[in-house]
């Protein structure tokens, strides 16, 4: 499993994806990055991880971080079963994460590709969106093509909708 960020970068670059990395200290909540006062810090995003009511789908929602999720209205958007926060265990489990530090980068971690990505339409007109690799002690500027590339390589399902 990739859970340490050298080994993220180490694959990002493996794969020629170009990034912009900034180390910090750690952080679990958008207020928190928000308070190291980086630079870009409107294109670092809110990470998401549900599942439906009978475990059987579970869903990486990725957002602006000004935005609010409401799971009903997208459980009816993306026509699922009802809609609640994932435990940390299942975070572990399918992406290789822990709490603070959720990142579609957990990808490199979804070997039988179970979790579904969300992405919020908002998101593509951001040139990059802020990321943490894996562990919430740095973020990463990646474009959201190189995102969707990950996600389409590994073979999990995408959805992109208007949150």
């Amino acid at each position: 499993m990739l859970t340490e960020k050298e080994d993220v970068l180490k694959k990002l670059d493996e794969l020629k994806i170009d990034y912009e990395l900034m180390e910090h200290e750690a952080v679990y909540t958008i207020e928190e990055m928000e308070n190291l006062n980086m630079p870009r810090i409107d294109e670092v995003i809110k990470n998401l991880f549900v599942r439906d009511e009978k475990k059987q789908n579970y869903y990486l929602i990725i957002v602006s971080k000004n935005k609010s999720v409401n799971l009903k209205e997208l459980r009816r958007k993306i026509e699922c079963k009802p809609l609640t926060f994932a435990k940390e265990e299942d975070l572990y489990k399918y992406l290789g994460l822990t709490k603070g530090a959720v990142t579609p980068l957990g990808v490199f971690n979804d070997k039988d590709a179970f979790v579904h990505l969300i992405i919020d339409k908002d998101l593509f007109s951001y040139e990059r969106i802020g990321i943490h690799p894996n562990e919430n002690t740095a973020t990463v500027w990646v474009k959201l093509d190189d995102i969707i590339k990950l996600y389409k390589d590994n073979g999990n399902d995408i959805i992109d909708v208007e949150i």
